[in-house]
């Protein structure tokens, strides 16, 4: 049996791989968590022999033809049933982007949170930026964040809470002094529960070593193409690093550049490695009675 097509995996008896999933967060490397979209791609990924994988909301909202970080019923019912299938599917851990808590208080992220440790998932990313909204500012009060996460331990205490602080994200303003915010919503966070602490939007050496010295839990770096090399960001001490919305944007941006080859009529487009239509069946947990006979291309 695959690791990607273990149909016997179910919420009730992926108690280990949420163990396995804490632990990967606690190793001399850092945990390359690359993030997917939608059952195939997480399949195609748990294939290719990636430790744990990750949801992106980007992803997972653009394909719906939804704005990501929105709080949108739609995404949120998305996100949730893609966390259901790929409880039946992977046999290994997955964590869920759930923006902000889809727009939902304290008590609706809770339930949240036990509905998708009920599913099979192994850890959540709770943002607490407002992209795209009015109010006070971009940043969700620490305090109101803070119960957010107290209520997602209480209702699912296994889950891996990865906090996201988005201060360096959406606070432009450098006499605003992002890092000692980060520092105090960090110290806000894991008193309230957090196990993981992510900050995207940071490249600089200085300021994440700054972070892993200062913040007494695993710290998550958002993959930079051209400024993060793996090997460096080990050597700093992070210990978890996650592709976001890069996968997904790469797809959308292969798939048009291919189209258009053929439209110019190019000979010289590149498809291989490209997965047969049998093999996107497989990752799709199809049966082969399901599919005999298709005959697509």
């Amino acid at each position: 049996m695959s690791r990607e097509t273990d149909k016997s995996a179910t919420g009730a008896d992926r108690t280990h791989l949420t163990r396995a999933f804490h632990a990967l967060h606690h190793r001399d490397a850092p945990l390359l968590l690359p993030n997917a979209w939608d059952a195939a791609s997480a399949a195609a990924l748990a294939a290719a022999g990636f430790a744990a994988i990750g949801t992106t909301s980007l992803g997972v909202a653009a394909a719906l033809g939804a704005p990501d970080g929105q709080g949108s019923a739609l995404v949120r019912d998305a996100t949730l049933a893609l966390a259901r299938r790929l409880g039946s599917r992977l046999a290994c851990p997955y964590t869920v982007d759930i923006e902000g808590g889809f727009g939902g208080g304290p008590e609706e992220v809770g339930e949240l949170a036990r509905e998708l440790a009920g599913a099979g998932a192994s850890g959540v990313n709770l943002e607490d930026g407002l992209p795209g909204r009015a109010g006070d500012g971009p940043l969700v009060p620490a305090g109101q964040q803070a119960e957010s996460i107290r209520a997602v331990k209480a209702s699912a205490p296994d889950l891996y809470v990865n906090a996201r602080i988005d201060t360096h994200w959406l606070v432009a303003d450098p006499a605003a002094r992002p890092l000692d915010e980060t520092l105090r919503r960090a110290e806000t966070y894991l008193s309230a529960g957090a196990d993981g602490i992510f900050v995207p939007g940071i490249a600089d050496e200085r300021t994440i070593a700054t972070l892993v010295e200062a913040v007494p839990a695993p710290l998550n770096i958002l993959y930079a193409p051209g400024r993060h090399r793996l090997a460096r960001l080990a050597e700093l001490g992070v210990r978890r690093v996650s592709t976001g919305s890069l996968l997904f944007r790469s797809a959308l941006h292969a798939a048009v550049g291919l189209a258009e080859s053929v439209r110019a009529d190019r000979p010289d487009h590149d498809v291989a490695g490209v997965p047969g239509y049998g093999e996107v069946q497989r990752l799709a947990g199809l049966s082969p009675a399901a599919s005999a006979g298709a005959g697509a291309p």
